[in-house]
């Protein structure tokens, strides 16, 4: 077996790992969760777990890096995209998630959001999640100067502008988890086009859209 050969077969097999922690996490929950709970989720032997990881903590950290993984690998939009049409695809990608096999996006953010509140005592687990909010919130900045350069978004503060647009969706999809406001997503999404994405776009005679 080649390096490459062995390196493909071991994220096979932290991938098997990381959907078992999935279904574990989805039946027991962050506080109740056992190694032994993620090992009854697959049809490899809990002595692979130990392998991997050193322990649950350890095995938790890498699988919160690998549900970020999936969100921020997701948004696919060609280089000629307009700002506009941009960034309504990663507020989307954010709001209602990639499409996976196993497991919806809500229910993959159920478990995100568990995790998000353990991590007010977790410094690791914080870390991890502020600069995955950073990514979230650098993206959405790097497209609104992306549009004002282009001359179709009006000159505003783009670091105020990504933070509000990023703190809109965390809220909504709280919302949604939290309270069980089904329609908070849509709702957010309608909030952010009406109050944020019109009046920051300029039309061709170089006034906002109406």
């Amino acid at each position: 077996m080649s390096e490459s050969d062995g390196s493909a077969s071991e994220r096979d097999t932290e991938a098997v790992i990381m959907e078992a922690t999935f279904r574990a996490l989805r039946e027991h929950g962050y506080a109740d969760l056992r190694m032994r709970h993620i090992g009854e989720e697959m049809e490899l032997t809990r002595q692979v777990i130990h392998y991997h990881f050193e322990g649950k903590y350890d095995l938790l950290s890498s699988f919160l890096e690998y549900v970020i993984d999936q969100y921020e690998g997701s948004v696919d939009v060609d280089r000629d995209t307009d700002p506009r049409t941009e960034l309504e695809a990663r507020i989307d990608q954010c709001l209602f998630g990639p499409e996976f096999e196993e497991f919806t996006h809500w229910d993959r953010m159920k478990v995100y959001h568990e995790l998000y509140t353990y991590a007010q005592n977790d410094e690791q687990h914080r870390e991890i999640f502020n600069e995955h909010y950073e990514r979230i919130r650098g993206s959405i900045v790097e497209v609104v100067e992306d549009g004002i350069k282009q001359g179709v978004f009006r000159d505003v503060d783009a670091e105020r502008m990504g933070q509000l647009v990023t703190d809109a969706i965390h809220a909504a999809r709280g919302r949604r988890i939290s309270l069980g406001h089904d329609d908070a997503p849509e709702e957010a999404r309608r909030a952010i086009h009406e109050f944020i994405l019109d009046p920051l776009c300029i039309d061709a005679e170089g006034d906002r859209y109406s």
